[in-house]
């Protein structure tokens, strides 16, 4: 590079600096951050909007490490090394992260309210969270619509009230889900992916049971048509 190349570079970055602390006061951020900027404008004749995309770039990297999980979750659930690295919605709407339940054994329930599985499951699953709750399970419900438009109450408070009218004490209760298809809930797609069940991995009613370990790992399915009660056995095991 020749010295009168060098000199029109030195210039320009000089002009830059001086509108970016003119126009760009948005990045006059930590010493650390400003030191960076100024090394950057010695080195190389860069705009205000590289500049900016810079600054972009370095707060993104100061993201939470429990965020950065989230996303990574939730945006590609194969990556997932056990359910606490989803968050869901519960049915008020609220973002519940699943670590929240590290240690507890958890049976994970896509329910309906209007199918002919229904009076049974909501009967035996309450039975479930009576007997084995104190110990340890929790229940973790998720509505579902997908299969014959059987879950048509909205969550919030008609859901609450259906429940409560069905004497369907069955523990904790979630936002309206797909569980099959494009637009299934990560956390359905990690569990699909971790058991497959028959016939291949969709799920295939209502009332499809996965049974969590208390690392978080998913270790047995059940078809719809299992009674919750015979899946006692296997809670015991891992209690």
């Amino acid at each position: 590079m020749s010295l009168r190349q060098f000199q029109n570079i030195s210039r320009q970055a000089l002009r830059c600096y001086s509108i970016r602390r003119t126009l760009c006061p948005a990045l006059e951020l930590s010493q650390g951050q400003r030191q960076g900027l100024r090394l950057c404008t010695v080195l190389l004749p860069v705009s205000c909007a590289s500049a900016t995309s810079a600054t972009s770039a370095s707060s993104a990297a100061q993201y939470s490490t429990a965020a950065a999980i989230d996303m990574s979750a939730n945006g590609d659930y194969k990556n997932a090394a056990s359910i606490y690295e989803f968050t869901v919605k519960d049915t008020h709407g609220n973002e519940v992260s699943l670590d929240k339940y590290k240690g507890k054994v958890v049976l994970v329930v896509n329910i309906a309210s209007k199918c002919g599985l229904t009076k049974n499951n909501y009967e035996k699953l309450t039975d479930l969270k009576e007997k084995y709750g104190d110990k340890g399970l929790v229940i973790l419900n998720f509505p579902c619509n997908q299969f014959g438009s059987q879950m048509p109450e909205a969550d919030g408070e008609a859901m609450v009230c259906h429940l409560r009218d069905s004497k369907a004490d069955i523990g904790e209760v979630f936002a309206k889900v797909d569980v099959n298809g494009d637009n299934a809930a990560p956390l359905y797609k990690y569990l699909k992916a971790k058991q497959t069940g028959t016939l291949g991995s969709g799920i295939k009613w209502n009332f499809t049971k996965f049974l969590v370990n208390k690392e978080g790992i998913p270790v047995n399915r059940y078809a719809p048509t299992t009674d919750p009660l015979d899946i006692s056995k296997d809670i015991e095991k891992l209690l």
